[in-house]
């Protein structure tokens, strides 16, 4: 079964969160778990994560179906230590935000060497951080986003989440998710059959299936190979409704969550119906 919703908002307290991923029929979803523009943030209160643990339940969603998304400041790659410090900080303080919230997965964007760094140097750095987060925590995995290549950041091509993932070496805990906009964009063409298959194929080989435990489902404005983080809606972008389809029928990405951050969240609802709509009932993995 396909599992699909949208990163909703957690204004006014994370127990809002499943609430309103119910209202619009997602049987998925993804938050921040504090404001993604500031390092710091209060922590989360017991009334809090009583009522979000409630909310869940009520909402029939599975902790493994909520994708908590770090914050947009966060990167394990900064060629500075003392800002790679702040960053690793950060991102521990989310990973035992996730663990109070009984969830089992923290996404994030593996970072930057801002061009003041050799590429595999910035992988290297940003395992060791992954390392030491992982050490300090008892059960969340990190699952690392599939990039652009916009801005320095690394995670544009699957070598290098394989080889961060290799480094890492805590199959148990760490895995992939991949974003439909951020892989067109980065040149993995998955328009056609043909360049699905062989796309999802170079990931199984260069990467392993094994480690994909999520995705961002989301059209693109940009052309493929264009290195530019830039969403749409589904149906809307350069991708084609194909694409979409044939995800949709994937046994791939059977019981992940599949989370939209495509451009109008008034669409969410609908889109939401529209990607259901894309299952063939007489899939086998049905």
């Amino acid at each position: 079964m396909k599992y699909i919703g949208a990163h909703v908002s957690a204004a006014g307290g994370v127990e809002n969160a499943p609430l309103r991923a119910e209202k619009i029929g997602a049987k998925a979803f993804a938050l921040f778990t504090k404001n993604q523009k500031q390092w710091q943030a209060p922590p989360l209160s017991v009334a809090s994560i009583a009522a979000f643990k409630r909310n869940l339940v009520s909402a029939a969603i599975s902790p493994c179906h909520v994708l908590p998304h770090d914050s947009y400041l966060i990167n394990l790659g900064h060629p500075d230590p003392e800002k790679r410090e702040k960053s690793i900080l950060a991102l521990l303080d989310e990973a035992r935000r996730v663990e109070m919230l009984g969830l089992n997965y923290l996404n994030f964007h593996p970072g930057s060497h801002l061009g003041l760094m050799e590429e595999n140097k910035c992988l290297k750095t940003i395992a060791v951080g992954m390392k030491r987060i992982l050490a300090e925590t008892g059960q969340v995995s990190l699952l690392l986003e599939t990039t652009s290549g916009q801005g320095g950041y690394v995670g544009y091509r699957f070598e290098h989440l394989a080889t961060i993932l290799e480094q890492v070496n805590q199959k148990e805990r760490t895995g992939v998710c991949l974003d439909t906009c951020h892989i067109f964009a980065a040149g993995y063409d998955i328009r056609t059959a043909e360049t699905y298959e062989k796309t999802m194929k170079r990931f199984d080989e260069i990467i392993g299936g094994q480690y994909l435990l999520a995705a961002h489902v989301n059209d693109s404005k940009v052309d493929l190979g264009s290195r530019k983080d830039r969403h749409d809606s589904i149906g809307r972008g350069k991708l084609g409704m194909e694409a979409f389809r044939m995800m949709m029928n994937d046994p791939r990405f059977e019981d992940l969550p599949l989370i939209l951050e495509t451009i109008d969240d008034s669409l969410w609802e609908s889109e939401i119906k529209l990607l259901y709509s894309l299952v063939d009932p007489n899939s086998p993995v049905l």
